[in-house]
């Protein structure tokens, strides 16, 4: 078995080769206080129509159970703030612009970050010899911000997210494994009295510092729930079509933010395109310009969905209502019920 210094040695260069920001370890267990909340959460149903939280929840708690004899979580970071892209607060005032979430106007992170997971373990291997292991990021049942928490790769900002002096424009990504290595101490939190990520939610979806109830979150809304908005979430909304970013927006950690890696640079002009020209795209352009991209997995109706409550919220003008007219007419029961809602906000009287 190698020694720990020779593990964190090999582990530390690796990740700096494969463009990972950062590198922690910690332990292969998730603090009682952590898991003691997600029980809390799930049972006051603030998960919504993600019955998979609920459902690999002993998973979630418990990283042995994804790794058998799991001792250690190597967990890294990956910048994604897309500097070239058009001003977030630009694009978000443009009512006939499209808001897309940072972190989804590139390439899939999944993808991205589970490759680079697997050329460290490689290099692991190749070196120290076979091990057992996982490759995540957020799509395993694991508690990301927990794991990264204690391992000193940030704290938890009160908007839930992980945090730290640079900001909150990255990925985080875990290789959970039975490697003996000595853990990183965790660091102290610095969001003091600081509530610009409450306050600053459209949907008051952060109900408290450290807990936010999908069930009003704009990013769960456009993405995870798969059936009606809401109407009364439908409003605050606004031009956000995938996702939301508003909470770190206003971070003041973010002004020190880093560029992020160019496999997050925006594609095919979603930092600035405008709700018609997306709105246009019949479902083979959708898919085909999607590929490779985290947004594919939504699928079309649910884009269509999104921009037809985003042009809702538009400036009415007759191009958007002739639009939305016409996609009525050949629209599943789901897009027509939110056409019909965006119709009755663009023509009401003023």
């Amino acid at each position: 078995m190698p020694d720990s210094t020779s593990l964190r040695q090999l582990i530390a260069a690796e990740a700096k080769a494969l463009g990972f920001s950062d590198v922690r370890i910690g332990p292969a267990r998730i603090p009682e206080s952590s898991r003691a909340e997600l029980d809390a959460w799930l049972a006051e149903g603030c998960h919504g129509s993600m019955a998979y939280m609920e459902r690999h929840a002993d998973l979630r708690k418990d990283p042995a159970l994804l790794v058998n004899g799991a001792l250690s979580v190597i967990c890294v970071r990956l910048p994604y703030w897309p500097a070239q892209a058009t001003d977030a607060d630009t694009q978000l005032r443009n009512t006939e612009g499209a808001y897309v979430s940072r972190y989804a106007l590139g390439r899939d992170y999944h993808k991205v970050i589970r490759n680079r997971l697997q050329k460290l373990a490689d290099a692991l291997t190749k070196k120290f010899g076979s091990f057992n292991y996982r490759a995540c990021t957020d799509s395993a049942p694991v508690m990301e911000v927990a794991l990264a928490s204690q391992a000193g790769l940030g704290w938890q900002g009160k908007h839930t997210l992980a945090l730290n002096r640079t900001g909150s424009w990255y990925f985080l990504g875990e290789l959970i494994c039975d490697l003996p290595i000595e853990a990183d101490p965790p660091i102290e939190s610095h969001c003091g009295d600081c509530t610009r990520c409450i306050d600053s939610c459209p949907t008051g979806a952060i109900t408290s510092a450290y807990k936010v109830d999908a069930r009003r979150c704009i990013s769960y809304l456009t993405i995870e729930h798969k059936g009606e908005i809401p109407e009364a979430f439908r409003k605050a909304i606004g031009n956000r079509i995938y996702g939301c970013d508003d909470c770190q927006l206003v971070c003041p950690w973010n002004r020190f933010t880093t560029d992020g890696d160019t496999e997050f640079a925006p594609r095919h002009n979603l930092d600035n395109a405008s709700l018609l020209e997306l709105y246009a795209w019949d479902e083979t352009e959708f898919l085909n310009k999607m590929a490779g991209s985290a947004i594919r997995r939504i699928g079309f109706e649910q884009w269509q969905r999104n921009i037809s409550v985003a042009l809702g919220n538009a400036t009415p003008t007759e191009p958007i209502i002739n639009a939305l007219n016409d996609k009525k007419a050949h629209a599943s029961t789901l897009v027509k019920t939110h056409i019909e809602w965006a119709l009755a906000q663009l023509t009401a009287p003023r």
